[in-house]
């Protein structure tokens, strides 16, 4: 992979033949010194990636992006590091609406959706030191020239199945680091309400009546109206407005 003209995410990096997981490897990294901020581990065989909530990552070997980029967002109370979240995941969707454009959404928290289809994963482990975030490791996976999946995920896609083209990993890889870097100095210099206003412009299902399952298996109707400044989503039900987490709300 060619050096990258960015200041800083990809500058550095970690390409490894195969890995565990480029999250385990980046956190282990931070363990056991200071790597520079936007330091980028990847490797085209990933063989025990990890998804939110404890789920498993899928991914073949050779096809796909699987990475993970360390930041040091010091600047951000731990109260708000879903703003964090909200800047990677805008960062991945502009480079898959470079690609897809019109068909790319990103559902809530920060998955990224081609054509209402599962393209990408993101995973992002915080340190806090008092009241500050100390270190973010971002792990990314891409799904981008496999055609078949295996693990039983309800509704994986990829460029290639969306495109019927193969696509240069290495190339995204370095296009995602501008994306990166561009939504990380933009949060970082405060500019919060445009981030915040264009990922619900972009949000799956936003303002759009849906179906969802709560934490107890019921089914409700509801609309999406917002996020809070935790990062739960705010949901429109029955004339009153509820917040739900990570683990208490499924998309049907």
């Amino acid at each position: 992979m060619r050096r990258l003209d960015t200041l800083f995410i990809g500058r550095e990096q970690h390409q490894l033949p195969s890995v565990n997981s480029t999250n385990e490897h980046a956190l282990s990294l931070l363990s056991k010194s200071k790597p520079p901020e936007g330091t980028v581990v990847s490797t085209p065989n990933q063989v025990a990636g990890r998804g939110q909530i404890g789920s498993n990552w899928e991914s073949e070997a050779g096809k796909n992006i699987c990475m993970s980029v360390i930041l040091y967002p010091k600047f951000l109370n731990a109260g708000r590091q879903f703003l964090l979240s909200q800047a990677v995941s805008l960062a991945v969707f502009d480079l898959l609406e470079k690609y897809f454009p019109g068909q790319t959404k990103i559902k809530w928290p920060n998955d990224i959706y081609i054509n209402g289809k599962k393209a990408v994963g993101i995973l992002i482990q915080n340190s806090v030191s008092g009241a500050q975030l100390r270190s973010s490791v971002i792990g990314i996976g891409i799904n981008v020239n496999q055609e078949i999946f295996r693990s039983g995920a309800p509704n994986p896609t990829s460029f290639k199945l969306e495109s019927g083209n193969e696509f240069n990993t290495g190339q995204l890889i370095n296009e995602l680091c501008h994306f990166l870097e561009n939504r990380y100095l933009k949060l970082k210099s405060g500019n919060i309400v445009p981030l915040q206003a264009a990922y619900l412009k972009h949000l799956y299902r936003f303002q759009i009546p849906s179906f969802f399952e709560n934490g107890n298996g019921a089914v409700f109707k509801g609309t999406i109206t917002g996020i809070s400044e935790k990062g739960q989503l705010k949901i429109y039900i029955s004339g009153k407005e509820k917040l739900f987490g990570l683990k208490e709300i499924k998309f049907l």
